[in-house]
C-alpha cells in the first residue's frame, strides 16, 4: 500500500489559503537541539523572529533562519501581506537515524547514532481585527 497522492492543494488536510509553509526534511541536527530554538520563535512576528535567530548563538538558529526566509518567500509568492505575518507553527519532528560503528578499546565497537530531523515552519496572516497597536 502506498501513500495517497492528492493533486489539489485545497484537499490537503490542514491547508489554508492564508498560510505559507516551508519544510526542511533530513536536517542534520537532532530534533531536541532544533526544538530549543524553535520554541523561542513560536508565535512571534516574522521580523522579530528573524532578529532573534540572528542573535541566538546556536547552529539550529542558522538552519531555522534559512527556513524562515524560505517561508517568507513562499508567503510573498502567494501574495500574503508580509507585515501581518506571524509564526503559527514551528516544529522539529524526528527523522531517520544514521547508525555507524566506531572502534573502541579491547576490540570492542560502539554504535554512533546521527539523528536527523524534519523541521516545519508555518506562517499565517493575523486577522484584520487582531492587529496590535
Amino acid at each position: 500500500m502506498g501513500q495517497l497522492k492528492i493533486k489539489d492543494k485545497s484537499q490537503r488536510e490542514g491547508y489554508k489559503p492564508n498560510q505559507a509553509i516551508a519544510i526542511l526534511r533530513y536536517a542534520h541536527i537532532s530534533p531536541l537541539k532544533a526544538r530549543l530554538v524553535l520554541r523561542e520563535i513560536h508565535g512571534k512576528d516574522v521580523g522579530e523572529a528573524l532578529y532573534l535567530l540572528k542573535v541566538i548563538p546556536k547552529r539550529a538558529a542558522r538552519i531555522a533562519e534559512k527556513l524562515l526566509k524560505s517561508a517568507i518567500a513562499n508567503a510573498e509568492q502567494k501574495g500574503l501581506d508580509l507585515d501581518r505575518l506571524y509564526i503559527k507553527k514551528a516544529v522539529a519532528d524526528r527523522g531517520p537515524i544514521l547508525k555507524k560503528w566506531i572502534p573502541r578499546a579491547h576490540g570492542r565497537a560502539t554504535m554512533v547514532r546521527k539523528r536527523l530531523s524534519h523541521i516545519t515552519i508555518v506562517l499565517e496572516e493575523k486577522p484584520e481585527g487582531k492587529e496590535e497597536e
